[in-house]
């Protein structure tokens, strides 16, 4: 049998790919040379804003750990003394009364530095100006004892409440503490409010303090005498000059005077009323 053969389609014969048809390529714009020359300096301008952030933490930090680690420190060599439970009483209101200073300086226009603490030797806050006069240094110093009174006022009246002859101990402290810073002599607190009221006082304050060495011959009084000795022969060779900026530093009106004269005094007597209601009896039975 004869077959007949079956016949496809013919298939279409493919054609090439043809590309589209190319474009005229257009050449880019330069770029402007301001732009070029800002580029770097945006980054730069960049990474030092970011960073200057991190700086200013860092500096923040730094303060708060030089507060802190002083403040520890204190407290350990405080410890060794009077006991855990004292030293952080005694600490925490040389706290309280720096922190006039502080508050004080802020409301002067002045940005405090670092506050640190000195074992043995109290507390100090740094600052670059005491508010440009006199009348404000008085303002700054005496901010330290009235916030610290206070402050141990509250502890006083915290010890009567719990009965408690160490927060009684801790209160007559805080009330020496603040009632020795009014000496009238710098650079304790008494000397600058005497800035205001009567320059001339520094010497009598010495005095006293020279006096308290040969009574009480201390070797920490020692040299806090000679940091007054020091600074009282500064002020008052200088006291003509321009001081702080002002030419006119010591000029104060009698007013104001009379007024730091009358905050100075209640002060004093304030705090020697706390004294002596906080004063504890020992005897060898007690230890």
């Amino acid at each position: 049998m004869e077959t007949t053969p079956q016949w496809l389609p013919p298939q279409p014969v493919s054609q090439p790919d043809t590309p589209p048809p190319s474009r005229p390529s257009i050449a880019p714009e330069p770029e402007p040379a301001w732009k070029k020359a800002l580029g770097p300096l945006a980054v730069v301008g960049a990474l030092a804003l970011k960073f200057g952030k991190v700086a200013l933490i860092a500096v923040k930090g730094a303060k708060f750990l030089t507060t802190s680690l002083s403040m520890l420190i204190s407290i350990a060599a405080y410890t060794f003394i009077f006991g855990l439970p004292f030293a952080i009483g005694f600490v925490a209101l040389l706290f309280v009364h720096e922190m006039g200073h502080y508050i004080q300086l802020r409301r002067e226009g002045v940005t405090p530095g670092r506050m640190i603490f000195v074992p043995l030797l109290g507390a100090v806050i740094s600052a670059r100006s005491f508010g440009g006069s006199a009348l404000a240094e008085a303002r700054v110093g005496l901010a330290g004892p009235i916030l610290g009174s206070l402050g141990a006022l509250v502890v006083a009246l915290w010890a009567v409440a719990a009965d408690s002859d160490l927060l009684q101990a801790i209160a007559f402290i805080g009330f020496f503490l603040n009632l020795f810073n009014l000496l009238p002599v710098v650079p304790l607190d008494g000397g600058r409010a005497m800035a205001a009221m009567a320059p001339w006082m520094w010497f009598v304050g010495l005095a006293g303090s020279l006096t308290l060495v040969f009574v009480f011959p201390n070797p920490i009084l020692i040299l806090i005498v000679l940091f007054m000795v020091f600074e009282v022969y500064r002020r008052w060779k200088h006291r003509h000059e321009a001081f702080d900026g002002n030419p006119e530093y010591y000029k104060v009106k009698t007013t104001h005077r009379l007024l730091v004269g009358a905050v100075y005094v209640g002060l004093i007597i304030a705090l020697a009323i706390g004294m002596d209601l906080t004063f504890l009896e020992r005897d060898f039975d007690d230890t």
